[in-house]
């Protein structure tokens, strides 16, 4: 059995440590969504002086979205609101139920929505961006570089909407499940390793067998590898993607460093303006991120609202 080079590679999945603070904000909760009876919801907290630009946050951890984290991502989320943004904090079905794949379909059916209510939502259809940490940075890294799901002859008028971001801000993301830590290294067919660390699900695609009438797993190692590729951020990346924002740990144990680096690469052959930033001496979350937010705040006002 081959040594595993990288065996913490799914546990980033954790949600980030938040520093605590008493916040009392007007918020909405808005149901974006509904798959088999479940409504999937996107909580908008409006600050006290809106700048008219809207961010989506993706609640997310080992692509688990739970309803009991949103009050620590409001918190921890207090720069962006103080700069005037209004805030979407958005859930999406989770593993082991779902997979990635059905999660990122749902984060683009949130910018969607989001788009297509814009006015009454008081921001922007034009500049919408997008946040989230580990896996829900990888979710919103695929808003930012995956084809658009706009359909101008589609019957629902949600879907007549572009489900691109003009600015994506992030922590810790997964990028390319092709190229784990080092080239070539296919983590997803590693399910041992997956059902060690308690996400086998958000790995185990599903398809439709119309002869027994059921949804089964896929099995077919090609097939699996085409959908890794189609899950990383880093394998989509055109020129016309979203201007993106990565702070990582340098000492992140979960996510490699490497992860982040591979999608500067491919940005920046592609000309898309990326930054990456490290956080000296940091694991793959720490005390105190709503800091590093600040940077967040700056990428933000640039990309989305035009300041220098």
């Amino acid at each position: 059995m081959k040594k595993l080079i990288f065996p913490v590679l799914f546990l980033f999945l954790a949600m980030p440590t938040i520093a605590q603070k008493k916040v009392t904000l007007k918020q909405e909760e808005m149901i974006y969504a509904r798959h088999y009876g479940m409504a999937l919801t996107s909580t908008m907290v409006k600050p006290a002086k809106p700048n008219g630009y809207g961010i989506i946050s993706i609640i997310s951890g080992s692509w688990v979205s739970d309803y009991k984290w949103l009050n620590k991502a409001i918190e921890g989320a207090s720069p962006l609101l103080d700069a005037g943004y209004t805030l979407f904090f958005t859930m999406h079905r989770s593993a082991p139920r779902f997979d990635i794949a059905l999660a990122a379909e749902d984060i683009k059916r949130s910018v969607q929505y989001i788009r297509y209510h814009a006015k009454k939502l008081g921001i922007r259809a034009d500049k919408i961006g997008i946040t989230g940490t580990s896996s829900g940075g990888h979710l919103a890294l695929l808003a930012g570089t995956s084809d658009d799901l706009k359909n101008a002859n589609a019957s629902d008028p949600l879907e007549q909407e572009s489900s691109k971001v003009q600015a994506v801000a992030v922590f810790c993301p997964p990028t390319d499940f092709l190229n784990w830590g080092k080239p070539g290294y296919y983590p997803v067919n590693q399910k041992l390793l997956l059902k060690m660390m308690g996400v086998v699900g958000a790995f185990e695609f599903m398809h439709y067998d119309s002869l027994r009438k059921i949804y089964a797993p896929i099995e077919d190692t090609a097939t699996i590898n085409q959908l890794a590729h189609n899950l990383s951020p880093a394998q989509l990346v055109t020129d016309d993607d979203a201007p993106t924002l990565i702070i990582q740990g340098d000492k992140d144990r979960l996510v490699p460093v490497q992860q982040s680096m591979r999608i500067k690469t491919e940005m920046e052959s592609q000309h898309v303006p990326i930054m990456v930033q490290y956080k000296k001496g940091a694991d793959h979350t720490w005390q105190n991120m709503a800091e590093e937010r600040k940077e967040f705040v700056k990428w933000f006002d640039h990309y989305l609202r035009g300041k220098e």
